[in-house]
């Protein structure tokens, strides 16, 4: 099996990546400002921001950072952000002071953001000031020193500064800061003497918690080199199809999670893209206002944002002559997704796969290529092998556990050697959890994750192949599947469906499933909900199914 898929590369791809050009993040950053200088970097809510603003607003912060929350190499500093343009100025600033990221989702309850803060150690916080209560319940609990305070309104231009002010006045958002927490304004009024701190290719870049879609999450531990790296196995990819300085991509999905980070933030960042923060993309109706007003050229979303999208008539509407290639990651792109889309805008949806673990990108299919079903092959300097249970290696379009060895992937989990030792194989290889099997042509399928799989009646099911079909009935809006005990099976399969017709019943679900899949793959039992519970991402919780 090894690099079978080499054979089926584009050609202008490489089969490695070249050396590190920058030493870090912060340096590809600066750097990169250099070049662009005065073009768009980050646009949300009607404000825009050059390059040359994005690292003079940075620069600033970093100094204060360095002064008033007395940060020093290797400290963290949690950020817990939604998409704003506070995002990259306090990214950046938290770099250029020398610090380790911790990102945080700023949905999370109390209790999640108690374990993430003691885990990681931050003694740092930026919050936008609608997320503090939760903050404030556990603060005491941490080693939080310092709470930097954002709102909605900063960095907004004067106008947007009124407009979005009077929409929170008149919803009534009235937010108790305490007095010794440190207003995000106040932290860019004045530069004092940055002391320049020199990060390597070995330091720490990001504590990247898990998804936590079957458990609790665990932190990743992501160098400067993990992420560089796959900067770079990105651009090998695609350099042949984008226009540095030229690019426009939708940012819909949360920065603080790994693919958006790596893929929206720095990769487009790094070829000099103007990044459209889209803050809020489950309100669809000001979510397509945004794609009209922008010509964007390349969009990411995960399979459900696609669906909500090509569920909103107005979004038809739109003129996408402009866009290049969309690019669908974080949980699998369901057929029927990718056929409405391609019918809507013209457009393939490119899958790819990657975990929180891995940078996260590990495959990708070719650009523009139809969509086949698979999460593509793997990136430059990217090696893969199919395991079975006892670590040997299969063959190809045999099943077993995708393992992964490259240079984006992480060092181990943070404070946790047990689980550290337990992903990774003797040979080096992370363990992904996933089920694969690899073609002949070196495409690889993901079958499901390993957990998820349900045993019935001596068989192995895999929910998503499960999905998949079920949401080709045109009365399904989408679905979820899970396992549970069953004395007579081991497991039986029971199937949760979001309906668009509400006169579908649990029969015709049934015979449905009944045309298309084999006996035992068929759910035993259908239930009708309003919504699927997902994460902020679009994964699904299965662990919530399982308390229906």
């Amino acid at each position: 099996m090894k690099n079978l898929w080499l054979k089926n590369y584009p050609p202008q791809v490489r089969h490695n990546i070249d050396e590190l050009k920058y030493d870090s993040l912060s340096d590809l950053m600066v750097n990169t400002s250099k070049i662009y200088g005065n073009k768009i970097a980050f646009t949300n809510l009607k404000t825009k921001i050059s390059y040359k603003k994005h690292i003079e607003l940075s620069k600033v912060f970093a100094s204060n950072l360095q002064k008033k929350c007395n940060v020093r190499k290797g400290d963290k500093i949690a950020i817990m952000l939604p998409n704003l343009l506070t995002y990259p100025v306090a990214l950046l600033g938290s770099y250029l002071a020398g610090a380790i990221i911790v990102n945080i989702n700023p949905l999370y309850k109390s209790r999640e953001i108690e374990d993430a803060l003691k885990d990681s150690g931050a003694e740092t916080i930026i919050v936008l000031d609608i997320f503090l209560s939760e903050l404030n319940e556990v603060i005491s609990k941490t080693k939080i020193q310092n709470v930097i305070v954002c709102k909605v309104t900063d960095l907004l231009n004067p106008i947007m500064k009124i407009v979005v002010g009077l929409v929170m006045l008149i919803k009534n958002r009235k937010i108790s800061i305490e007095k010794e927490y440190l207003p995000f304004s106040k932290m860019l009024k004045k530069e004092t003497n940055l002391l320049e701190i020199k990060l390597t290719h070995d330091d720490i870049a990001l504590l990247q918690y898990t998804g936590g879609t079957t458990g609790k999450s665990k932190a990743a531990v992501l160098t400067h080199r993990n992420i560089l790296s796959n900067i770079l196995q990105l651009d090998s990819w695609v350099e042949h199809i984008i226009k540095k300085g030229n690019e426009s991509i939708i940012t819909a999905l949360p920065l603080y999670h790994i693919f958006s980070f790596t893929v929206n933030l720095m990769y487009f960042y790094s070829i000099g893209s103007n990044n459209i923060l889209v803050t809020n993309p489950r309100n669809i109706k000001d979510f397509v206002k945004i794609l009209k007003n922008n010509k964007f050229t390349v969009i990411t979303a995960v399979n459900t944002l696609f669906n909500l999208l090509l569920n909103s008539s107005n979004f038809k509407k739109l003129d996408f002559s402009n866009l290049k290639f969309s690019v669908g990651g974080g949980m699998s792109v369901l057929s029927s997704t990718a056929s409405k889309w391609k019918s809507v805008t013209g457009v393939e949806i490119t899958q790819g796969y990657g975990l929180t673990e891995t940078s996260p990108i590990v495959s990708i299919n070719k650009i523009k290529d139809a969509y086949n079903g698979t999460i593509g092959l793997p990136v430059p300097s990217t090696d893969i092998s199919i395991r079975n249970d006892n670590g040997e290696e299969l063959s190809i379009d045999q099943e077993g556990e995708l393992c992964i060895k490259g240079p984006q992937v992480m060092t181990g989990y943070y404070n946790n050697i047990q689980e550290t030792e337990k992903s990774f194989t003797d040979d080096g290889f992370f363990k992904t959890g996933d089920i694969a099997t690899v073609n002949s042509e070196g495409f690889i399928k993901i079958v499901d994750r390993k957990k998820d799989m349900i045993i019935s009646s001596g068989y192995n099911v895999y929910p998503n192949e499960i999905e998949d079909y079920v949401s080709q009935h045109h009365d399904v809006r989408e679905c979820g599947v899970i396992g549970k005990p069953d004395l007579n099976r081991g497991e039986s399969i029971i199937l949760y469906v979001v309906r668009s017709n509400y006169s579908l019943s649990e029969n015709d679900i049934i015979s449905f499933c009944k045309n298309g899949l084999t006996e035992y793959k068929i759910p035993k039992k259908v239930k009708f909900i309003e919504e699927i519970p997902k994460n902020n991402v679009g994964k699904i919780l299965r662990r919530k199914l399982r308390e229906l």
